[in-house]
Formats: C-alpha cells, structure tokens, sequence
C-alpha cells in the first residue's frame, strides 16, 4: 500500500509579485531569465507495476505570475510514485498540466533517465572566486552599503561558494554558489564578499534573494550589463537554481559539486 495518493492540488503558487514589491518593482520587471529546477528523485509505475526513476529538469520563465513552493514540489512529485503510467511521455504530461496550471505560464520540462549520457558534470562556475579574500564582518542581514564601485569600466565574472540564506517558511538553510557577470564601473570584491555574507539569517524564497541581489547591485554599481546566477544545493530531491540578467534570455545548466 502506498502512502501517498497523486494529489496535483499539493502544488502551491506563490505570486512573484509579493517579493517583487519589495523590490519597488511594478509592472514589467527590468530583467530576464528564469528558475531552473532539478528534480533528482522522480519515479514512477508501469503499466505491470515496475518502478521507473528518473531525473528532470524544470524552467520557469521569470514572467510566470507564480513561482512553485519547494516543499510542496517535492511532495506533489512524492505523491507520483504509486501511478501508473504507459510511458514516460505520459507522465511528464501529467506533470506539464499540473505545473502550467500552478505557475500561470508555460513550463519546460527534460527528463534524463539512467544511463543518459548527455547528463554532465561542472565542478565549478566560471569567474573569478571571492572566497579567498581576507574580509571581517558580523553583519548577517542584508545590507547594501557593502556595495560600491569605481572606475575603469570593467567586464568580469564573479562568485562565491559562501553564500546561504533561510527558507522563510521552515527557517531550514539554503547554501548556494552565486555567480555575479556584469559590464561597467569596478565593483568593489571585498564589498561584494561581505555582501552575500550579509544574506546568512535573511529569510527569503531562492527567487526573491537573487531578484533582490539583481536590483540592489544595479541600485549601487549601476552596471550597463548584469546576470546574476545561483545554484542552490538540494533539500528533498530538489535544488532550485535562478538566474536574472538586463543582457542574456538563457544560461547553460551546470551541476556542481554540492549539487
């Protein structure tokens, strides 16, 4: 007997509206991208009853008018595993209804079964790291006096592996690797260092931290071009991984170590 019934109604939409007005972002939001998820752990039945297991990838547009709950993403998938389905099309199928219905916009899904060979892993994000940098800081809230900037014009590529912040509704941490790429006016590395540091008690959705990240760091640095990318580590078969940007639509997917 299975514990969990397949239960589309588990998927909660949260509206991206509610973190964005905190951003003061009204209307058409100054950036691109989107929120790609990995999902680790999908399985389900045959026809005969024999389980399939799966992996997938997940992308939201950043226009969807709502973004997906964790917790109850990895429980909607959770409730699949006892179905029963006559082809992995067919589940994926389900699984396209329910989520373009939660999000309010079009969802594209790839499922990479076992042994697919096209599934690679990248060590590490491109850039130049941050983390060896010698900085001292007891500020653990969000504070955008870290960021500052000076000339020459710049175009370079950042990260750092430090970064983590809460989930707002369990207070569980979410670690991540954040990538900074931009074109404009040096930003200050020890500044930006402190700055993601800052994001270890802030209680925020993935989406919302790197939104915020996107328009503090356009508030301060005011560089012509910016992406702002994060790989967040899995909790529950499910690692969430959003990116912004004024200049590039898509990303390439990677899997880093952690993930």
């Amino acid at each position: 007997m299975f514990l969990a019934l397949y239960d589309p109604t588990l998927l909660i939409g949260v509206a991206r509206e509610e973190g964005r007005s905190l951003l003061n972002i009204s209307g058409e939001p100054p950036f691109l991208g989107g929120d790609l998820w990995t999902g680790y752990e999908l399985s389900w039945l045959n026809l005969r009853g024999k389980p399939c297991v799966a992996m997938a990838e997940f992308f939201f547009s950043f226009d969807t008018p709502y973004l997906i709950e964790s917790k109850s993403f990895k429980l909607y998938l959770n409730s699949l595993n006892g179905c029963k389905f006559a082809s992995s099309d067919d589940f994926l199928s389900v699984i396209m209804t329910d989520l373009t219905r939660t999000c309010g916009g079009d969802v594209q899904i790839s499922l990479f079964l076992p042994g697919d060979d096209t599934v690679s892993v990248v060590h590490h994000l491109a850039g130049i790291s941050l983390d060896h940098l010698d900085v001292s800081t007891d500020v653990y809230v969000p504070t955008l006096d870290f960021l500052s900037m000076s000339l020459p014009v710049v175009s370079e590529t950042l990260y750092t592996d430090l970064f983590r912040s809460k989930c707002p509704l369990t207070g569980q941490p979410d670690w991540a690797t954040v990538q900074v790429r931009y074109v404009g006016p040096q930003i200050d590395r020890k500044g930006l260092l402190k700055y993601f540091i800052s994001y270890r008690s802030h209680g925020a959705f993935h989406e919302n931290c790197v939104e915020r990240i996107f328009m503090d760091i356009m508030t301060r640095c005011r560089p012509e071009k910016l992406t702002v990318y994060a790989r967040f580590t899995r909790r529950g078969g499910l690692d969430i991984n959003p990116f912004r940007s004024n200049f590039e639509g898509s990303l390439k997917s990677v899997w880093l170590v952690r993930q």
